[in-house]
Parts: structure tokens; sequence; C-alpha cells
């Protein structure tokens, strides 16, 4: 009984964090924005426009208010869900948002797949076989891989496996022409849900080696995370005692180690979940791939505030949601975590 009282209120503490992080969030970002130099009013109308058509354009913005009445004005649309309008287009910031996230969520998902079964299999390999060749190779990856610059990665592999060999296409979503077809925005389930094996062929094609590159520069987190936990649960008494009753090594560490051990890991995963959710930001420019990281990116260069301000939001409500949600899954698996 105790336990569930203490439970329910460290899971309102940690939920009641939640909006008070994302507030300091997006005023950091706020404010960010409006010291950065550059002039959203420029990257409209261009250098060359005249006093009176910048003045007219930063009045129909809304920019020539003071900032605290920008600052008031932002917080009353975030309260109750508007995330703005873009400047340039004019469309509303959350259909951008729509149409994007759908890309980084199908991006990542596929990326942390390849990453828990290659860092995975290294990991439990490496810690099966201690001190071997297998473990100075699972080593040796997991530096490299997290290491190695992800936009020189991902050009190596578009070298190789696209004008090289012409395997896979060099980037986008679709080939070039193409329209994403109506439905949830996650091609690969649209097109399984509707029979369409073309469009099936086509975005696993397109989704690959993104997806393939991505994963292997996470995979090396996985692998040192889950043989550093495995190697420091096989030293505990419990292992000891598994042992001593005669236990096979292949039953200690699959039964008695992996289990304790993936709780660490479980925290790193979340936050690597977290993390994908707005793509990788230079794998996502090298692929040209239509997502978050893409959108934030270009409404960086363009100094449309309301894009920015509202995928920075959005990523952060995701990043801190899933942050607390894993917090609260380890409290309530593990009764040793204390709250």
């Amino acid at each position: 009984m105790n336990r569930s009282r203490s439970l329910t209120k460290y899971a309102a503490s940690r939920l009641a964090s939640v909006p008070i992080m994302l507030w300091l969030i997006s005023t950091m970002v706020f404010l960010l924005l409006r010291i950065a130099p550059g002039d959203p009013v420029d990257a409209i109308l261009g250098n060359r426009a005249d006093e009176i058509a910048r003045e007219a354009m930063r009045e129909r913005l809304g920019l020539n208010q003071p900032l605290f009445n920008q600052y008031i004005n932002f917080l009353n649309d975030l309260i109750h869900g508007n995330l703005g309008t873009a400047l340039n287009t004019q469309e509303p910031v959350s259909q951008i948002i729509s149409r994007s996230l759908p890309a980084s969520i199908e991006l990542g998902f596929f990326a942390l797949i390849i990453a828990s079964i290659i860092g995975f299999s290294i990991g439990f390999t490496g810690t099966a076989k201690p001190e071997s060749n297998a473990d100075f190779a699972g080593r040796l990856y997991g530096i490299g891989t997290y290491a190695l610059p992800p936009f020189w990665a991902a050009m190596l592999f578009q070298l190789f496996f696209s004008v090289i060999l012409g395997w896979l296409p060099i980037g986008g979503r679709l080939p070039a022409g193409s329209l994403i077809p109506s439905g949830s925005g996650f091609l690969v389930i649209d097109s399984i849900k509707n029979g369409d094996l073309n469009l099936l062929q086509m975005s696993i094609r397109h989704l690959l080696l993104p997806a393939t590159t991505l994963g292997i520069l996470l995979s090396g987190i996985f692998s040192r995370s889950l043989k550093i936990n495995l190697t420091k649960t096989l030293k505990m008494d419990h292992i000891e005692a598994a042992k001593s009753r005669g236990l096979k090594d292949s039953q200690i560490l699959l039964f008695h180690a992996l289990p304790n051990a993936m709780l660490p890991v479980l925290t790193i995963t979340g936050l690597t979940i977290a993390s994908l959710i707005g793509g990788a930001l230079l794998i996502e420019i090298t692929f040209s791939w239509p997502g978050l990281a893409l959108k934030l990116q270009e409404a960086i260069s363009q100094r449309d505030y309301p894009i920015v301000q509202g995928i920075v939001v959005v990523i952060s409500m995701l990043v801190v949601s899933i942050g607390v949600l894993v917090d609260l899954l380890i409290a309530i698996i593990d009764p040793r975590v204390s709250y």
C-alpha cells in the first residue's frame, strides 16, 4: 500500500514537471530566435524591398509589436493549442508538422529496430565471450560508430550503395516527381493497408539507406550499454548464487543477468527514441528526408519563427513525455528504485 501511494505521488510530481519544462523550453526558443541575427522580413521580401513595404509586412506579421506583447501572444496561442502560422506561406504550423512528423517517426522506428538488433547482438556476444576477438571487435565497433560524424557516414553510404553500386536511391522518400498519397503519412503502413505493393517497394527502397545509416550510428550506444550493464550484473551476489546451484552459463546470462541489465538499457532506449522523434538532423538533411529535422533546418534558414517554435515545442513535448514515461515504467518494474 505504501509503495502504491509513493508511486502515485512520484507519478504526479513527474507529470506536474512536464508543463514547467515545456514553458522553459518554449521561452528559451522564443528569446533565442529574437536575438539571433537575421530578419524574417528580409527572408520574405529580400534586401531590396523599400522601408514602407518592410514596415507593412512587419505589421501584418505582428513583428512590430513590443517583444513582451509578442511573448504573451505566443504563450496564449500555445496554451490554446495554436502553434501559429508560417510567415512565408501563411499555412498553419500544425499542418506543416502533421505532414513532416510521420516521416521522422517512420525513419526513427526502422533505425531503432536496426540499432537494437545490431547493438544488442554485439553487446551480448562480447559479454558471453569476454576478452575474445569478438569482444575486441565489438568494443572497437562501439567506439567507432559513436565517434563517426553522421554527415560523413551518410555520404559514404550514399557514395558506395547509391553512386558506385547503384543499389539504392540516394535520397528522398519517393522517386522524384512522385506525390505522397493521402493517408496517415506512414508510407509503409499505408501501402500495406491499401495493398499497394509498388508503393511498398518504393518506400522501403528509399527508407533502407537512411534507416540503416542511422541505425548503425546508434547501435554502438546499445552495444556498449548492454555490455557494461551485463558485466556489472554478472558480478552481483545473486549471479554467484545461481552459479553455485550448478546452472549453465547460458542460463545465468539469459535468465538471471539479462533482465537486471536491461533496466539501465531501457532508460537509454527511451532517450534514444525521444531523440529520434525529431530525426537525426544531419541524416535527414543529407538524405533529403522530408521529416521534422529537415523542415526545422529550412525554417531556421528562412527565419520563420512560428515553424521553428512549433517544431521545437512538439519535439520537446514528445521528448519530455517519453522521458517521464520511461521513468514511471522503471519505477513500476523495479521495486529497488526509490522515489
